[in-house]
This record gives structure tokens, sequence and C-alpha cells, in this order.
């Protein structure tokens, strides 16, 4: 398992925002955000880079059947390089549960692919502009609770909100897929506890892995409001 690898490459992608760095991975008095199950959300992200403007992230988050469904298209501009798109659709069962992920990336390349989820079995495809056939893998989890965080695609974060038991708190560890790099791995999550930011009181998820930690903010409604990774200075922002 790539661990290494995970988080590093999830929360900062094939953005070219810190290219010539190595892609590596990197609770207090726990309580509930709000209540644990779905609800539609829509809105627009602001992603800084040290301050600066590097691109926006447009989500749809409803329900579908008897689960959800849950869009989301990045543009990332960052000078010197070609603008970026990335686009995914992440189908979910009522309890958070991945059952079929689409995904496209353009930028200097394209590329795309289709991830079927069955019983803690991912089986994924990629098909890259140009390219043969398409690369397929299969990944078995040890949950059928996979947290999908794929590049780029920050709103992703959202669902760990939803799947971390906020009543029992403590350290919480899930399976996770990036899509886009067919890499399986794991992360920890725990509650940061209630933090005011800019006037708005938050409830906080620290992310853990080896060498990274990213932090994610949701309001009372469990909406993803902010995601930090302090260690790449970038800043995700609902607007």
């Amino acid at each position: 398992m790539k661990s290494r690898r995970l988080l590093w490459c999830s929360a900062l992608g094939i953005m070219g925002i810190l290219a010539a760095a190595e892609c590596r991975v990197l609770g207090a008095n726990p309580r509930p955000a709000g209540d644990s199950t779905f609800s539609a959300d829509k809105g627009k992200f602001r992603i800084l880079q040290e301050g600066r403007e590097a691109g926006t992230e447009e989500f749809d988050l409803q329900p579908a059947g008897n689960g959800w469904v849950m869009q989301d298209e990045t543009v990332i501009r960052v000078s010197g390089s070609p603008e970026m798109r990335t686009s995914g659709e992440l189908r979910l069962s009522a309890d958070g549960t991945p059952q079929h992920y689409t995904w496209s990336a353009q930028g200097d390349k394209k590329a795309s692919g289709v991830v079927d989820f069955d019983k803690g079995m991912a089986k994924t495809s990629i098909t890259v502009s140009n390219g043969k056939q398409p690369i397929q893998q299969d990944f078995k989890f040890t949950s059928p609770r996979v947290a999908v965080l794929d590049n780029n695609l920050y709103d992703q974060y959202a669902i760990l909100g939803r799947l971390y038991d906020w009543q029992a708190g403590g350290v919480q560890t899930f399976p996770v897929l990036i899509p886009q790099d067919a890499t399986p791995g794991s992360i920890q999550v725990q509650s940061l506890g209630p933090k005011t930011i800019d006037g708005t009181r938050l409830d906080g998820l620290g992310v853990h892995s080896t060498d990274l930690e990213i932090e994610l903010y949701f309001d009372t409604k469990l909406r993803l409001v902010r995601l930090e990774v302090p260690a790449a200075k970038v800043i995700i922002l609902r607007q």
C-alpha cells in the first residue's frame, strides 16, 4: 500500500502548485456538529495557495433514488502551467458507502476513469488520451465504506464529516481510494473540537497520515466550509 503517497496527492492533486516538491503523504471534547445523515448541498469553493487565487470548485450534492449523487468540477489556474479542469460524479448509498464513480481530468493531457464499488471491492479503469487500452486494477478494502478522495475535488472531503462518529470521538481510521492515481490507502481522522474562525463557530476534523495533516472545518449543518493544508499553505474556502 502506497501510504507515503496518499494524502499529499489527494490534497494537492496534479495541479502543479508544488511541482518541485516530492509527492508524499503526509480530539478534544468530540461532539456532533449536526445530524450525521446527508442533506442537499450546493456551492462553490475558492482555492488559495499562499493567499493567492489558484482556482475554484463548484459542487452539488443531491438525493438520487435511495442514495445520493455528488458532482464536482474544479478549474485550476497556475501561472506558467496550462489550465486544468477536473470533474467527478460520485454515487453514494444513504450511509455514505460509494457505489459508482466517474472522473475526467484535462490539462496538458486528458484522462478519464470509472470505479465500481461492491462489498469492499473497487474495480478501477483509467483511459489516457492516445492510450491503447484502459488501465484496469482491482482493490480490496477491509470495509465497504471507502472514502473517495480524488485529486483536486475537495468537496469529497465533506463526506468525512458524515462518516466520522462524532459521538464516539477519538481517532477513527477509514480506507481511502484516489481514483486518478489508482492509489488505495487509509487515513486517520480525529476531532479538533470547536474553533471560531472569522467570527463563526466551526467544528474541526484533523486528517492524518505519515507526514501530512489536513484540517477540515464544518458548520452546524455539517457542511464543509474550510479545508487547510498547513504544510502546503493551501486553503479552500466556501464562498
